[in-house]
């Protein structure tokens, strides 16, 4: 018996030690600063996490007086020593207090602490002290807060319309912005969904937006009308990006949008200016080529006036008169084909390389004065376009002349070629001329603008050429090299591609 009573004592001491064991490992692991004191305010246990945020040891630790081992700027600061024999006396724990302090040659540190009763029979023999450092933690939510700030601020501030939805578009935050160019305060479309301020016809363009994000995509733009309070509405050009919560999927849509009001309305007015001053171009290009055959004709007029001329010279003077005339109705009849559109019922199918075919032999003559090359390298069957044989014929023939002028005196070559891609024709003819230099390359389209000495030219042939393409649902194209020369693409619609 007394032998059991050994071995069951044995296995009791055992477990104690296990369980001691078991309490250092677990005090040890704890996060916190562990104290256990008792109720002559002495240290009995103090864990590894107090030692290293304190800076102290084992040996000027355990047994010594709480007021002989914390700093005094803590003891100053919180009265633990007096909330510690509360909890002896009460019997209850304090939670959650918090503590700031800065020692000498240590940064701040904040800490929120508790004080537990450990109790036995209903007598308390210790009080645990938990400390836990949330220095960093405390940190991070200030700097946390202060970049939502500064983002907060961003978005308030922008002059830019900001609205965030959900992935049903309902909407969740509309910045002032949006408030000061709808009319609508946050509170008026909190709940309501993104489609229901925009207009109708929108709403496909949008829900695809919508439907792109979810899909993962990234930025989609687009540009759709926004419902003011007054029922009008602005036209507002939208960049949408998904919003992405930590794990990257996404949540909603952050939309920014722009009022294109104010552009409109000053691409109107730049356009107005525009046309003012190529009003201007044409009405000074005007004035210039009428004066000069007027003058001629002025000129003969008051010498035919004069009594002392004679019948022959009269003659030469009526003939001047007359020549003078005809050039200023050439004028005013290229203008009129410049700007007159030609009628859809004149239209008809034309076989574009029997046109060409005989545009260059009308220029055939003159290029081989002028020592110009002619290569062609055209197909050997017919193909149709649609137009007037005449007008079109006539914007070859412009395009030939200044590719002609262009190599004079030297000479050179113009090589014209025809290319098919899917129902369109491309013809491109170029020369081995001086070239057109950058700066002028997007005028040569222009009215009157003309690098030909004065008298040669009126500066209206590749105008009128740009306008007989345009009509006929065509694209006229340049590209130039002052070393190379240059080559016009003119491009049409084919009508018979059965034909090919």
């Amino acid at each position: 018996m007394e032998f059991e009573q050994q071995l069951a004592g044995s296995a009791h001491l055992e477990a104690m030690y296990r369980y001691k064991k078991l309490y250092e490992m677990l005090l040890e692991a704890i996060p916190s600063s562990v104290l256990l004191i008792d109720r002559d305010l002495r240290i009995v246990s103090a864990n590894r996490n107090f030692f290293q945020k304190m800076r102290c040891s084992l040996e000027n630790t355990i047994g010594f007086n709480l007021s002989k081992v914390l700093p005094a700027i803590i003891l100053d600061q919180v009265d633990i020593i007096g909330q510690i024999r509360r909890v002896f006396d009460d019997n209850k724990d304090i939670q959650g207090e918090r503590l700031t302090y800065r020692a000498p040659g240590i940064p701040l540190r904040i800490y929120y602490y508790s004080i537990l009763p450990f109790s036995w029979q209903g007598t308390v023999e210790t009080a645990m002290l938990l400390m836990d450092d949330v220095t960093e933690k405390v940190r991070l939510n200030e700097e946390v807060r202060r970049v939502e700030r500064h983002l907060a601020s961003i978005v308030e501030s922008a002059s830019d319309i900001i609205v965030s939805t959900d992935l049903d578009g309902s909407i969740l935050t509309w910045n002032p912005s949006a408030e000061e160019h709808s009319g609508f305060k946050f509170y008026q479309v909190r709940g309501r969904t993104f489609f229901d301020l925009c207009m109708s016809d929108h709403h496909e363009d949008i829900l695809a937006v919508f439907s792109n994000l979810r899909a993962g995509r990234d930025t989609q733009m687009g540009e759709w009308s926004l419902m003011t309070s007054d029922g009008s509405w602005i036209q507002v050009s939208w960049v949408c990006s998904p919003m992405r919560d930590h794990q990257g999927q996404t949540t909603g849509m952050v939309a920014v949008g722009r009022d294109l009001s104010e552009r409109r309305k000053q691409e109107a007015q730049l356009l107005q200016l525009q046309k003012l001053a190529a009003l201007g171009v044409m009405a000074g290009g005007i004035a210039h080529e009428l004066r000069n055959p007027l003058a001629i004709c002025v000129s003969a007029a008051q010498f035919i006036q004069e009594d002392n001329t004679t019948d022959e010279f009269r003659q030469l003077c009526a003939q001047k008169i007359l020549t003078g005339i005809k050039r200023a109705s050439v004028i005013i009849e290229n203008l009129l084909r410049f700007a007159r559109p030609a009628a859809l019922m004149e239209l008809r199918e034309i076989n574009l390389l029997v046109l060409l075919e005989s545009t260059l032999d009308l220029i055939s003559n003159q290029a081989k004065i002028q020592k110009v090359d002619i290569i062609r390298h055209l197909p050997g069957h017919p193909l149709f376009v649609s137009g007037i044989e005449g007008l079109l014929q006539q914007a070859f023939l412009n395009i030939y002349l200044n590719a002609i002028h262009a190599m004079m005196p030297e000479g050179g070559a113009i090589t014209t070629e025809m290319e098919i891609n899917n129902d369109e024709i491309h013809v491109r003819i170029a020369d081995t001329g001086h070239g057109i230099s950058p700066e002028y390359l997007d005028k040569i389209f222009d009215p009157f603008y003309t690098t030909w000495p004065v008298g040669q030219g009126m500066g209206l042939g590749l105008s009128i050429c740009y306008s007989i393409i345009k009509q006929h649902g065509g694209s006229i194209e340049v590209s130039s090299n002052c070393e190379r020369g240059t080559m016009f693409t003119v491009t049409l619609s084919l009508v018979n591609t059965s034909c090919q």
